[in-house]
């Protein structure tokens, strides 16, 4: 069984004064296994960024169904949703969304505070994290002292913290240098060898280019995906620049 399944979603999004519906997704239909790196690529107004705020369980879809290990995000209750999103998904963003009145140690620490854990397994989680991460030294240290991309794996370190079904990066390279943006991306790729399963929404080729698998959504549709399989990321990063001219040329559909 599928860890992520995403069947036949639809979102359509109505104005408060009648004006004409939206329709952000059409008929979205794929799934995800255990251990899989999947990005999902699309122009702004494709339906990416609904896709991923439905997955998040932050939307509801019109139609349609997300299942999580078999079970249905989108009839989980307002009571229940944020502890499901806590215990079951990490979330890395664009803009870190750190608190910066937290310490770095109690940035990362905070879903599991949240969530009743004690004391002592939250520092043991901590120190093997933030070894694996390289910020064992700045975790007494706050967000605006510290570099995008210590703030970067400060995030990374506070989605992998609950041990997350599956992580959901949104951008996660936008706001880093190219320098930064490698480093982020070879340590996806280590999680991930771990056996992490990370979706990942991005506009970037050299980020997309990492991934395993790459969804092209346009039209609120999965129009074409591309699997890496044996090609380096610098051929997977032609395959995808070819891809995207094709689809924004109308090409050929399918995989």
């Amino acid at each position: 069984m599928p860890l992520l399944e995403v069947i036949n979603l639809k979102k359509i999004y109505t104005t408060r004064f009648g004006g004409n519906p939206v329709q952000a997704l059409a008929n979205v239909s794929f799934s995800i296994d255990q251990g899989e790196y999947v990005a999902i690529m699309g122009e702004s107004g494709s339906g990416k960024t609904t896709l991923l705020n439905i997955i998040a369980a932050l939307d509801k879809p019109t139609g349609g169904d997300v299942l999580l290990n078999g079970k249905s995000i989108t009839s989980i209750g307002e009571m229940e949703i944020s502890a499901f999103r806590r215990d079951n998904l990490g979330f890395v963003f664009q803009d870190f969304n750190l608190l910066d009145t937290f310490s770095i140690e109690d940035n990362i620490l905070l879903p599991l505070v949240l969530a009743g854990k004690r004391y002592n397994e939250m520092i043991g989680r901590l120190k093997a994290i933030a070894e694996k991460l390289k910020i064992a030294d700045i975790l007494m240290k706050y967000p605006y002292e510290v570099s995008g991309g210590q703030k970067q794996r400060t995030a990374v370190a506070r989605a992998l913290i609950t041990r997350p079904q599956l992580i959901l990066a949104d951008e996660p390279t936008g706001l880093l240098d190219s320098h930064t943006t490698e480093g982020l991306l070879k340590l996806f790729a280590e999680i991930n060898d771990d056996g992490q399963t990370i979706l990942m929404v991005t506009h970037s080729i050299k980020a997309a280019s990492h991934a395993k698998r790459v969804l092209f959504i346009k039209d609120g549709e999965v129009y074409h995906q591309l699997y890496k399989a044996s090609l380096s990321d610098e051929q997977m990063y032609q395959r995808i620049s070819d891809t995207l001219t094709m689809i924004a040329t109308g090409g050929a559909r399918g995989e």
